[in-house]
């Protein structure tokens, strides 16, 4: 890390920490040339990714409105906060371990039924309604059909 105050190269870390946020670290150096002290901050980058809407329009990945589609989908059903947390996590997870810049909406909503279904089955088939966009009651009785 170059030195603030002389521009020398070389420095060396006399302390790190965690920031208050637990977002970055907090790094006391000490310049190994003039040995003045100054202080960096290391955080992650973070590429934002993009969902891919059936019309073809981009947006930004939004874990919220995931939770909102689940919270929905779950209501009077015993799904308790911590579960729908943790799916919504595990979701977001997979889409950033991905390394994908872009991801389809498509490919989030199979996400979500997948985990949904495991959890708890009435919310699975709420969301597949909604998600699936069921045209007529025979296509709907299809997919429960399916679904046994």
């Amino acid at each position: 890390m170059k030195c603030i105050f002389c521009g020398y190269e070389d420095s060396k870390v006399v302390d790190s920490r965690s920031s208050d946020d637990n977002n970055s670290i907090r790094r006391r150096r000490e310049c190994l040339k003039c040995g003045k002290r100054f202080t960096t901050y290391e955080t992650v980058e973070s590429t934002p990714v993009l969902v891919i809407k059936n019309d073809g329009s981009r947006q930004t990945f939004d874990a919220q409105k995931i939770k909102r589609g689940i919270i929905k989908s779950c209501e009077k059903r015993p799904v308790s906060m911590s579960q729908i947390d943790e799916l919504v996590r595990d979701i977001e997870k997979q889409i950033n371990n991905s390394l994908l810049q872009e991801v389809k909406s498509s490919e989030i909503g199979e996400m979500v039924m997948e985990r949904l279904k495991k959890l708890d089955e009435i919310s699975y088939v709420r969301f597949a309604a909604v998600y699936r966009k069921f045209k007529d009651i025979t296509t709907f009785i299809n997919f429960l059909n399916s679904v046994q």
